[in-house]
């Protein structure tokens, strides 16, 4: 008994070890957005952007948007759908799953108790229920494929370009892409086109007093101001990082906020709508403090350097003032 408890000390501190480990970087990443990947770039959201010198490797995929998955396949078949497994092993086991209900209720009419049979012993309330199961996910197959016979996928298409950011030095962008990648609809949708364009040096002048201004009104909780300055989406996500703090009875100081070095990842314009996405490394101070006492909370991060993709939005012709934050990511 002695040994038996012992053995699960041991494993309540493996587990408690655990736990922290995987805490830990969600404790160091306190900035906007607590260092996640979140927010949406139009048609291209769900197409990673292209890698530039300030960041090498891939941008993380969203964690949050509001820009739904393509639900459809190259072969204009389905996807995943909520409830239901996305892959062929999925697939197979659904189908072999609602056959094997189907023959059992077969089975059940042919030997003379009718396709929900009786109820009169154990067995038979067991294939009741596999009855009933199987007029329930028939019912959401049918359901599922009605409402999504219509859902039109989405084409992204664009060719990053190269352009000076950060003063006017020039940076190396990534090159442009050719051709296009879609999903294909059920009514013959067209998917949404994308033309590259050009930012100016005021554009990118702005991008940078944006980081600064963003940081700052995050720092002081100014949802006011951050609502001028990023798309609804985005600031519907700060507000709920605000009241989480709030609830923890803390709060994120961001201050010392100082691009080193930015460059373009891709930039286009679909519809009445401009999107531009470019590879920020900054330097930035990042304290998280105690809400009424105002002290320094343990797990602060303090001074440190941060490279973040950051996309921008803006309608056509509202000029330099109109871009808004529209997506962060990190780089993987």
């Amino acid at each position: 008994m002695l040994r038996f408890f012992a053995l699960n000390r041991g494993s309540l501190k493996i587990l408690a070890l655990a736990g922290l480990l995987a805490l830990a970087p969600a404790i160091a990443e306190a900035r906007m957005g607590g260092g996640g990947s979140f927010g949406s770039r139009g048609a291209r959201t769900w197409s990673a952007p292209p890698s530039t010198r300030t960041m090498p490797g891939t941008a993380s995929p969203f964690e949050r948007s509001v820009t739904p998955r393509p639900s459809q396949n190259m072969n204009g078949g389905f996807g995943a759908q909520p409830g239901f497994a996305g892959s062929s092993f999925g697939r197979s086991f659904m189908g072999g799953l609602a056959g094997g209900l189907l023959g059992a209720g077969l089975f059940g009419l042919l030997m003379g108790h009718g396709f929900f049979g009786g109820i009169g012993g154990f067995m038979s309330i067991i294939g009741l229920l596999m009855q009933a199961a199987l007029i329930f996910f028939l019912a959401r197959l049918a359901f599922s494929w009605f409402a999504n016979r219509n859902a039109a996928g989405r084409t992204n298409t664009g060719a990053p370009l190269m352009n000076p950011f950060n003063g006017g030095a020039p940076f190396g962008g990534a090159q442009p892409r050719a051709g296009a990648s879609g999903f294909g609809g059920w009514n013959g949708a067209r998917p949404t086109q994308t033309t590259p364009i050009v930012p100016t040096a005021d554009d990118f002048n702005q991008f940078e007093r944006l980081l600064g201004d963003l940081q700052g009104a995050y720092s002081k909780e100014d949802l006011g101001a951050l609502r001028m300055m990023t798309t609804p989406e985005m600031s519907s996500y700060f507000d709920d990082e605000f009241e989480e703090n709030r609830r923890r009875g803390q709060i994120n100081r961001i201050s010392n906020v100082k691009l080193v070095q930015g460059d373009l990842s891709e930039a286009w314009r679909e519809g009445g709508e401009e999107y531009a996405t470019v590879a920020m490394r900054f330097k930035l101070t990042d304290i998280m403090e105690d809400r009424n006492s105002g002290e320094r909370l343990p797990h602060s991060q303090g001074d440190g350097e941060v490279t973040e993709a950051w996309t921008f939005k803006r309608d056509v012709g509202s000029g330099v003032q109109g871009w808004k934050l529209s997506a962060i990511q990190q780089q993987q």
